[in-house]
């Protein structure tokens, strides 16, 4: 049942709390795992909002005033939303930090927001934050979920029981301008320091309504968050847009427990990344290497027959007659076994960040699970455009939303238009100018195109582009993006700029390393394999022939094995996944050096 919250009704992200709360008082907010009982708890909108406004009594106490900054940096919970909601509702600012930033980033954020409070998990988050001991001690006060032994002489750190009081208390939601600031959103930059994104409470309220107009979302749904709450994406649309349909949250444990809760929760709307899909593609092809042939063509059966179905269902083309027949059995053998692998109730993930590859989306749909591509950025509130359910193009990033406005611009730019678009960079104006013209226009910088029928597609960055010594111009993105559909292969990094011929950077999966090397007759093992140069042909060959279908300029000549995996604790991933592909040149300059030897 359809129960939405029109966003124009409240004038703040509070409000519209506040609202829901009043209209599906004893209906399931929220859901979280207590890890001292061993079971998942339910928690009620009134419940909810009874203990942020509790939360609420202590930031006044605090001292706390319309316009502060406080940080949160917490892992996906119930309390993130209880601090966020409480501030937002005081007119406070929420600044999100990722909980696997590295600290010397931390420091300069807290810095550059000028944050007075900063709530973390417990212990082994203090542990990390023990090297920034003194920008900590600029702050008013620590705030931990749990307990911990360690204190600090220059930090004032409070256990959350202790500054919390008990006692009922009320939930305010303050008057305030539509232009009044909710959130300093930092933006993981793939090179130098990150830029603040300013979004106020209508900038994403406007999104929230815009993303209800576009896919339909019940109150009987249940959504799984597990994209961390830093992320705009995460935010806007796995919380903040289930507040407005009164649809439920679940937090799942952790990216670890992730199978075991989709199939214990059950859920029906999942908002993901593409490296979702991808590690779970990886997992299910290499599964599938070991099967018989037979399996592995009624596999293969079961996928073809299922998108075939699909393209009829979005009225693409007429399903075969074959496939007619054959779809329900082989749904029965292999689609549904997978989908009960996602709790067998989900009626579609949304998926965005980045771009996914055709080949996973047409596997997964064809399986039966719906895979809708959305589009947006932090500046944008976030999202932008978005496949619908009923009108699916996997290979674009779906249709503008409604009240939204986009063109292609100089160079084929992807430039918009909308409330959503962020009211510029904390602290930059001149990176604001940069970006948002006199217009208003918002200046992407992905290059894109419309087809006929208005679905958007992404054609490549305008700045990611590499220059080869001979003049071709090569997008990194697609080509990388095919490559790491190799069970094989864990990342990949396209090299070329100002260069002879393409070669890369592989990080492979050391599993399926090993594997391969025993199917090869390989006698080497672990770190040995990556110098081996039988091992390095066959993966150069792989690499090759998943680029079969791109043009003769995406030919890889040479590649090298990296070992360690880039993450963003050593620095060579943003905290949403991204590639830092500078830190990832300089590190490995050496190895670079060695492809292009002779050249």
């Amino acid at each position: 049942m359809k129960n939405n919250i029109d966003t124009d009704s409240v004038n703040s992200l509070a409000g519209l709390f506040s609202k829901r709360a009043a209209i599906s008082a004893d209906k399931t907010a929220f859901v979280q795992y207590d890890a001292v009982t061993g079971k998942w708890i339910d928690y009620s909108w009134s419940q909810t909002m009874a203990d942020a406004a509790r939360w609420q009594r202590a930031m006044q106490q605090a001292g706390l005033r319309r316009g502060d900054r406080i940080a949160v940096m917490l892992r996906n919970c119930r309390e993130w939303v209880l601090f966020d909601q409480a501030a937002l509702g005081l007119g406070l600012v929420t600044v999100p930090i990722y909980t696997n930033d590295r600290a010397g980033n931390i420091a300069w954020l807290l810095k550059d927001a000028g944050v007075r409070l900063l709530l973390i998990e417990g212990a082994p988050e203090w542990h990390e934050l023990q090297s920034i001991e003194e920008e900590l001690a600029q702050l008013d006060a620590v705030i931990t979920l749990q307990p911990i032994a360690a204190q600090s002489s220059q930090v004032r750190v409070m256990q959350l029981d202790e500054w919390l009081q008990n006692g009922p208390a009320e939930f305010l939601v303050e008057k305030m301008p539509d232009d009044t600031l909710a959130t300093i959103i930092y933006t993981s930059g793939t090179t130098g320091h990150p830029k603040g994104v300013m979004l106020s409470h209508r900038n994403i309220l406007f999104n929230v309504n815009s993303g209800l107009g576009s896919i339909e979302i019940n109150t009987s749904d249940r959504f799984l968050s597990f994209l961390p709450l830093s992320h705009a994406f995460e935010r806007s649309i796995g919380y903040y847009l289930p507040i407005a349909a009164g649809s439920s949250i679940v937090y799942a444990r952790s990216i670890p427990h992730l199978a075991e809760d989709l199939q214990q929760q059950k859920p029906t709307v999942m908002i993901a990344v593409p490296r979702i899909f991808e590690r779970i593609y990886s997992k299910l092809s290499a599964k599938l290497a070991l099967e018989s042939a037979i399996k592995q063509k009624l596999f293969q059966l079961a996928v073809d027959s299922g998108w075939s179905r699909f393209q009829q269902q979005q009225g693409l083309r007429p399903a075969g007659v074959k496939a007619q027949l054959l779809q329900p059995l082989l749904d029965r053998l292999v689609g549904a076994k997978v989908r009960s692998r996602f709790g067998g109730r989900l009626r579609f993930a949304v998926c965005g960040g980045a771009a996914l590859s055709p080949q996973i989306s047409r596997l997964f749909i064809g399986l039966g699970i719906p895979v809708i591509q959305g589009y947006g950025l932090t500046e944008h509130s976030p999202t932008l455009s978005v496949n619908r359910v009923e009108d699916n193009i996997p290979a674009s990033i779906g249709r503008v939303m409604p009240g939204m406005e986009v063109v292609i611009g100089e160079e084929d730019e992807i430039v918009a238009r909308s409330p959503s678009v962020m009211l510029g960079y904390w602290n930059n104006e001149q990176a604001s100018t940069e970006v948002i013209d006199q217009d208003g226009w918002l200046h992407t910088g992905d290059k894109g195109r419309f087809d006929d029928a208005g679905h958007l597609y992404i054609t490549g960055r305008l700045k990611e582009v590499l220059v080869l010594s001979n003049g071709e111009k090569v997008p990194p993105a697609d080509i990388e993006l095919a490559i790491a559909t190799q069970a094989v292969i864990n990342e990949v990094l396209l090299i070329g700029d100002a260069r002879p011929y393409l070669s890369a950077l592989i990080v492979p999966e050391m599993d399926e390393l090993s594997k391969l090397a025993k199917t090869l007759g390989i006698t080497i093992a672990g770190s040995a394999l990556l110098q081996d140069s039988q091992m390095i042909t066959h993966l150069l060959a792989i690499v090759n022939h998943s680029l079969a279908d791109f043009p003769g300029y995406a030919k890889v000549q040479r590649i090298a094995l990296i070992e360690d995996e880039w993450s963003v604790e050593n620095g060579m991933l943003t905290p949403t996944l991204k590639l830092k592909r500078g830190a990832i040149l300089e590190q490995h300059k050496e190895e670079i050096d060695a492809l292009y030897a002779r050249h």
